[in-house]
């Protein structure tokens, strides 16, 4: 397996001993090292009937990835650890070595591979992910840089993520995900804009953070550490066409199911029983559409697994058109949508009690 892993894991140009000793030894040119790691778990992160094990490669790579590219850094090397079970189709560990060495490619150029990593015997797929990058000469982008009078920007999409997964966990048919495919696409394999983080650092980007956890979740983190308030702001954020036609296909996919009975799927009644039937036809259809249009905000608000990066800048900065401003720093605590707390979760928590 090791022999066959190396054989499909081909080293980059930084990679001086690869796989097959107990440790890789990597070059590592600005005599530093940006590190992190992550899980990606079977049932938790991924379904085999969802994913292709090429899926599970580019979704695990990126998942480190995008946190190197967020501290202003290039990816220099990813060590894989995987467990699986004993039965697991060799086919599965190669398709899945693919999508590794394919995401490692379009995030570096062919500069950043697989040099090692570990492999055990388990009840389920369990991929430990340690990523490497090289800040090239570049001071870090922490998250404790932020400051009052700062823009906030974005650079990648807010929301497909979470709607993808919203689709495939509301029971369409085979059709109608296909028809949503570019969100399917987005879940299953999220596509960070890797080269963004460097490119914000060298602008002078002076906080930075991926969006895994969820858009306030994340910015949240950066708002403690930095010690301000974040206003974000809702015209910015509005959801696209794609959100709102996926979250609408997802209520009558509910409304269908249900069929016809009280609940979530049915339409909301109007308030006014008096009024005459087209009316309240009428009203019905826009407390709907106000209902639809909630629900795609709140994906690109808290639904996460995008891995794009916000990031904040000095007023005045020139952001290229892949940086959109969607709100300021200000003096103060927390994160705000138009100067108001956001009312729902503000985006996955790890440990929450559910049922």
């Amino acid at each position: 397996m090791i022999n066959a892993l190396s054989a499909w894991l081909p080293p980059g140009r930084r990679t001086l001993v690869g796989i097959g000793d107990d440790a890789a030894v990597l070059a590592t040119p600005d005599g530093r090292v940006v590190a992190t790691t992550d899980f990606l778990l079977e049932g938790r992160h991924f379904r085999r009937d969802w994913s292709g094990a090429a899926d599970v490669g580019h979704k695990a790579a990126a998942r480190s990835l995008a946190d190197l590219a967020a501290m202003g850094a290039e990816p220099s090397a990813l060590l894989v650890a995987l467990a699986a079970p004993a039965d697991l189709p060799v086919s599965w560990a190669r398709e899945l070595a693919q999508g590794l060495a394919a995401e490692c490619a379009r995030a570096s150029r062919g500069g950043a591979s697989v040099i090692g990593g570990d492999t055990a015997r388990a009840g389920s797929v369990i991929l430990a992910v340690t990523g490497l990058g090289d800040l090239a000469g570049r001071t870090p982008v922490r998250r404790s840089g932020a400051a009052p009078g700062e823009e906030v920007a974005v650079a990648g999409p807010l929301g497909p993520s979470a709607a993808g997964l919203a689709l495939l966990t509301a029971g369409l048919s085979h059709d109608d995900l296909v028809a949503h495919g570019d969100l399917v696409a987005a879940h299953l394999r999220p596509a960070p804009p890797y080269d963004a983080g460097p490119e914000a650092a060298d602008l002078g980007a002076t906080a930075m953070i991926d969006v895994s956890d969820g858009l306030l979740a994340d910015l949240g983190h950066i708002a403690a550490a930095s010690g301000v308030r974040i206003d974000l702001a809702a015209a910015a954020l509005r959801p696209g066409d794609a959100l709102l036609t996926a979250a609408r296909a997802i209520r009558d996919a509910a409304r269908h199911a249900s069929s016809g009975r009280t609940g979530p799927g049915s339409r909301p009644d109007p308030a006014d029983t008096h009024a005459s039937p087209e009316a309240r036809a009428a009203e019905a259809q826009q407390i709907e559409a106000q209902q639809i249009e909630t629900e795609a905000l709140g994906w690109v608000l808290s639904g996460g697994e995008d891995h794009s990066l916000a990031a904040t800048f000095p007023p005045g900065t020139r952001l290229p058109p892949r940086w959109r401003v969607i709100g300021a720093v200000r003096p103060g605590h927390g994160v705000v949508v138009d100067g108001q707390p956001w009312a729902q979760a503000p985006g996955w928590d790890h440990f929450a009690l559910r049922p």
